[in-house]
């Protein structure tokens, strides 16, 4: 079984940033799609991005413009260049990716344990 374990979340003064990364570890035979989600208190987890094992990306509309997603294939992580942050940003964010492991014969979708990013003056 794999395991993704993301760093970078902290408290940001609006305007400010960060940058979130998310490695996939253990004995992976391919990674697809990898993305971050995110979860404000008493909402619903919501999409941010996602980028594909080809570069392709989508995001929320909420972020277009201030956040990127990029990936390093080599090091089987994703991360999060989120610019301009405003205290509407404020949630727990989480990684997700469809990981095959060597011996499986199907991709399952993985979720790392959350980092909280706090957009606050």
């Amino acid at each position: 079984q794999a395991q993704l374990v993301e760093s970078g979340g902290g408290l940001v003064q609006p305007g400010g940033s960060l940058r979130l990364s998310c490695a996939a570890s253990g004995i992976i035979f391919r990674i697809n799609d990898m993305g971050w989600y995110r979860q404000a208190p008493g909402k619903q987890r919501e999409l941010v991005a996602r980028i594909t094992s080809a570069g392709s990306t989508n995001y929320a509309d909420s972020v277009k413009g201030r956040f990127t997603i990029s990936r390093d294939n080599a090091k089987n992580t994703v991360y999060l260049q989120m610019n301009n942050l405003r205290p509407e940003d404020t949630a727990v964010y989480y990684c997700n990716a469809d990981i095959r492991t060597l011996f499986a014969s199907a991709s399952i979708s993985q979720w790392g344990q959350g980092t909280q990013v706090t957009v606050s003056s």
